[in-house]
């Protein structure tokens, strides 16, 4: 070979290699979210306190979040949905093996059914405490613990995290409880800290809908335990004061700093939602 014919592949392979780093650095690490709602009005949509949420279909969802490196979720049935599962299970269909529901059931719901779902990908029960979806924390907590011991499935709680202080203990012995959007208020942070000391998971969503110091939150609950934050857009923001923006991925990257983020991006909720 010839020194100017090396010289000229060494500079292709050079501008190659070049070419190849500049990509794999645009490609953002992935991320799940862990908390999103998909409004498909083909399916059935109720009112909420006289709120009925705009159409906002799957498609829209990926083409917003795809960029953002997101390729694994839950998908969270809002108050708006109610008890309906037809919206849930295509959408789990379309979206495949990586991503998981979040459901709201009846307190009558059979154990067959219980386990229909969780064969479609449901992991979780939610309550919805702030919109008024349960009477008792006594029947919440009963139908949780079925649901556990028939699905596997963990309870997600929505709620003002102040409104939970006498029911902290009663909680605390569910297998596994998660409180959304940091427990909504300054004032339940104290509430949010002590389930975390017995084993709760936090979701870090909705910054927009919360009155919360959200750095401070998120340094005092990964200090307690590392593996306590999973994140999530909650996109589309129904009712927030302001909605999901990329900047709130960079307040956790920037807060925490890269091996503790990384966890709080990904790995923890994947291990919350069986997916590790």
């Amino acid at each position: 070979m010839t020194l100017s014919r090396r010289k000229a592949l060494q500079s292709m392979a050079l501008s190659l290699s070049t070419i190849t780093g500049c990509a794999s650095l645009a490609k953002p690490p992935p991320i799940f979210d862990a908390h999103c709602h998909i409004i498909d009005h083909r399916f059935p949509v109720i009112e909420n306190q006289g709120y009925l949420p705009p159409h906002f279909p799957l498609d829209e969802y990926v083409s917003q979040t795809r960029p953002l490196g997101i390729v694994s979720g839950a998908i969270v049935s809002g108050s708006f949905h109610g008890f309906d599962q037809s919206y849930l299970k295509a959408t789990l269909k379309s979206l495949g093996p990586q991503w998981v529901g979040v459901t709201q059931v009846p307190n009558n719901i059979s154990d067959q059914e219980i386990l229909e779902l969780t064969r479609i990908g449901v992991r979780a029960l939610r309550f919805n405490l702030f919109r008024g979806r349960i009477d008792s924390v006594d029947e919440m907590v009963s139908l949780a613990k079925r649901a556990h011991a028939v699905g596997g499935w963990h309870a997600e709680i929505y709620a003002d995290a102040f409104a939970l202080a006498p029911h902290v203990g009663e909680l605390s012995k569910l297998p596994q409880i998660v409180i959304d959007h940091l427990g909504m208020t300054q004032k339940g942070m104290p509430v949010v800290l002590e389930l975390v000391k017995a084993g709760a998971k936090i979701k870090a969503t909705g910054f927009g809908r919360v009155d919360i110091n959200v750095p401070a939150a998120l340094e005092k609950i990964t200090s307690l335990d590392s593996k306590a934050l999973v994140f999530g857009t909650d996109i589309p923001s129904t009712r927030a004061k302001r909605v999901f923006a990329p900047r709130d991925i960079e307040l956790i990257k920037n807060v925490l700093g890269p091996p503790l983020s990384s966890q709080v991006l990904w790995s923890n909720a994947r291990q919350l939602y069986r997916l590790a």
